[in-house]
């Protein structure tokens, strides 16, 4: 993702691969700022397997005409969809004690960040639910006769930048001599990117286009294998596409379909090979990342929005359909009886809460594998010592690191003068059993000693800089589109794609549905989900 690369990272993910490009730094003994785990809820979420909470009777009862189980993304759009209806009874119900789901912010010494999902690319005309939102927040005004967006809100410049080869290089695409091999494998990717592009159309959000025998075919094979069969076999290519899937998907290549991977190029500006003179794909962020979205939806929301809450059981007869859920200080259960509701919980929590529920959502927990990751920020009391090459950017990776490498959440300010910020690092673990014990166990030090390895490489000084740590940890955080997912999402709504999944009286709603993980995929599931409700 280069200066003409699409910045794809929504979430927060892992680089697992080493291409060697950096230098490899030796493990530094932790730091004695202070941190720990921030808005963690990971034992909140384990409630519904315990059955104690079945012994006592719901100490009372709550009635609403719609319900929206999960206030991320998803369920805070259906939520503006009913409210865009007139229909104002309705609760959002949460078990985190603040609302956006992967896309929640924070402060540290009070200092804004993202815990998670801290940018939006410019949609496209393909998703006018979300150009229309924009709209209405005032980021996107029509001037002269042409749509354009307020420049306070997209990402300042320099924008990305990669360490490799010991110094930072503009763009996140590792560099290469012209004429070498690696630069003919470069463009060896952009044409057959080109060339899926017309043969098929790729879309956000992927429900809006038909699903065709093209797309079909690059579902049922990994990522990886058609690389090979297509001979880009260079390692910085794949590295970086390693890196690119990693990103937006939790997988590296030879996990996620050859749908997935070229969805992530074909699906905007294509592949940038070096040379092309295409701007940079403009993305809109905040210090606190997504979170700036999150509390325009939820601003209104008043006491329909109850946080705390673990949705334990759900049932559904004849005169609607009944929630059983725990409090956060586990004194009481609710009972919340419904006319509708909106399940905007992953599917292997909706399967759980719902063991009566239709085949297909069981059948959708039993096939989609999610990734497990970690979100650093660390508070510095002044800017980093910084290697040659290219200036410092909002978005900085580390070639030779165990992460995805940091982000800046002080790039946005307009504030000139040096002093204190916070830089954001992410860090994916898989969708390994393993990786979730890891997640579940390991003490918040452990995260950040990997941090700090990882940016010890090209910032020395880091360590003695930071003053402040929080660690949020997602489980079960992004859906991995393995291959055969999308031929069998596409199976469930033969022709109607980008209408909400009905279920009785149940919407299901959550980006699962899509088959990976970002907000616009989300946001409109939701916003389909709260018109049908």
């Amino acid at each position: 993702m280069g200066p003409s690369q699409p910045v794809k990272r929504r979430t927060a993910l892992a680089l697992p691969l080493a291409l060697g490009l950096g230098l490899a730094g030796c493990e530094p003994t932790p730091t004695a700022a202070p941190g720990g785990f921030t808005d963690d809820a990971m034992a909140r979420g384990h409630r519904m397997r315990q059955a104690d909470w079945r012994a006592a009777p719901p100490a009372r009862t709550l009635r609403t005409q719609v319900l929206i189980v999960g206030a991320g993304m998803a369920g805070l759009a259906a939520a503006r969809a009913l409210h865009r209806r007139g229909i104002e009874d309705f609760l959002v119900m949460d078990l985190h004690d603040q609302a956006g789901g992967n896309a929640r912010g924070g402060q540290l010494a009070g200092l804004p960040h993202p815990l998670g999902a801290h940018y939006l690319p410019l949609p496209g005309e393909d998703a006018p639910e979300i150009l229309e939102w924009l709209q209405e927040l005032g980021l996107r005004k029509r001037l002269h006769g042409l749509w354009v967006w307020d420049e306070r809100h997209l990402c300042h410049s320099p924008q990305e930048r990669v360490f490799a080869d010991g110094q930072w290089h503009e763009g996140l695409l590792p560099p290469a001599e012209p004429g070498s091999a690696t630069s003919a494998q470069y463009e060896a990717f952009s044409l057959w990117v080109g060339q899926v592009q017309r043969e098929a159309r790729f879309v956000v959000p992927a429900g809006r286009a038909r699903w065709s025998a093209a797309q079909a075919e690059l579902d049922r094979t990994t990522f990886a294998d058609a690389l090979d069969r297509h001979g880009l076999t260079d390692s910085k290519l794949r590295w970086y596409l390693d890196y690119c899937c990693i990103d937006d998907f939790g997988a590296p290549a030879a996990t996620v379909s050859a749908w997935a991977g070229l969805h992530y190029f074909a699906s905007r500006q294509g592949f940038k090979a070096p040379g092309d003179a295409t701007p940079a794909e403009p993305v809109l962020t905040w210090p606190e990342g997504n979170d700036w979205l999150v509390r325009q939806l939820s601003a209104n929301l008043g006491d329909r929005l109850r946080l705390g809450l673990t949705a334990l059981a759900l049932e559904e007869n004849r005169s609607g359909v009944r929630l059983l859920a725990l409090a956060s200080d586990k004194t009481e259960t609710l009972r919340i009886d419904a006319q509708q509701l909106v399940l905007a919980v992953p599917v292997h929590v909706a399967a759980r809460m719902w063991p009566a529920g239709p085949v297909v959502l069981h059948e959708a927990a039993r096939r989609i594998q999610h990734s497990n990751w970690v979100v650093v920020n660390a508070r510095l009391r002044s800017a980093l010592e910084d290697r040659g090459g290219a200036a410092p950017a909002w978005d900085n990776v580390i070639t030779h690191g165990k992460g995805l490498g940091y982000v800046d959440a002080s790039h946005q300010s307009l504030d000139p003068r040096p002093g204190p910020k916070v830089l954001t690092w992410y860090h994916s673990l898989g969708g390994s059993l393993a990786a979730r014990a890891t997640l579940r166990d390991a003490p918040w030090t452990h995260w950040f000693t990997q941090m700090q390895s990882d940016l010890a490489v090209p910032h020395p000084d880091f360590a003695e800089r930071v003053s402040h740590v929080s660690v949020s940890r997602h489980g079960h955080a992004m859906a991995i589109p393995t291959p055969g997912l999308q031929n069998w999402l596409a199976a469930l709504q033969p022709g109607r794609r980008s209408a909400a999944l009905r279920q009785g009286r149940v919407s299901l709603a959550h980006s699962d549905w899509a088959g990976y993980s970002i907000l616009e995929e989300a946001f409109v599931r939701g916003h389909w989900a709260g018109s049908a409700a």
